[in-house]
């Protein structure tokens, strides 16, 4: 298992360390041990770009998934693919909420790594369902000491 954790911006409380033994428990969870994935923590102005380059949204947003199998999960893929964070609109999400910044980026970590695992919210009101509850019960693995 290869976890490659890139930080161009810092999100307080989740060092790399950190975020790097959660995905690792997520990972595991999933039955996906030998798999391998990258994430990149970055600002507004560059997810901005991503998303504007990828998938022609212009403005910025929280988390962007870029799955190695476009058809979705595939057990026999090692890379599943690259997860984008925006620290600056997670921070402002997690004031909005009222939850830590840190809670807000496992959050988007759990979401990321779902889509790259083939789940997709935005196919219908079922699939959201079906993977909301996905995140809640994968957020509580990660989140346990």
């Amino acid at each position: 298992m290869e976890i490659q954790i890139k930080s161009v911006r810092r999100i307080q409380g989740l060092k790399k360390e950190l975020i790097a033994r959660m995905m690792e428990k997520a990972l595991k969870d999933l039955g996906c041990d030998d798999s391998e994935l990258s994430i990149l923590i970055t600002g507004d102005k560059e997810i901005h770009e991503l998303n504007m380059g990828y998938l022609k949204r212009d403005k910025p947003t929280n988390v962007l998934a870029f799955p190695m199998n476009e058809e979705g999960y595939d057990v026999n893929t090692l890379m599943l693919g690259d997860i984008v964070i925006s620290a600056e609109t997670a921070k402002r999400e997690a004031l909005e909420m009222g939850i830590t910044l840190r809670h807000r980026a496992c959050e988007l970590l759990v979401h990321g790594l779902l889509h790259l695992m083939g789940y997709d919210h935005e196919i219908s009101e079922k699939e959201e369902k079906r993977m909301q509850r996905e995140e809640k019960r994968l957020l509580a693995v990660i989140m346990e000491d």
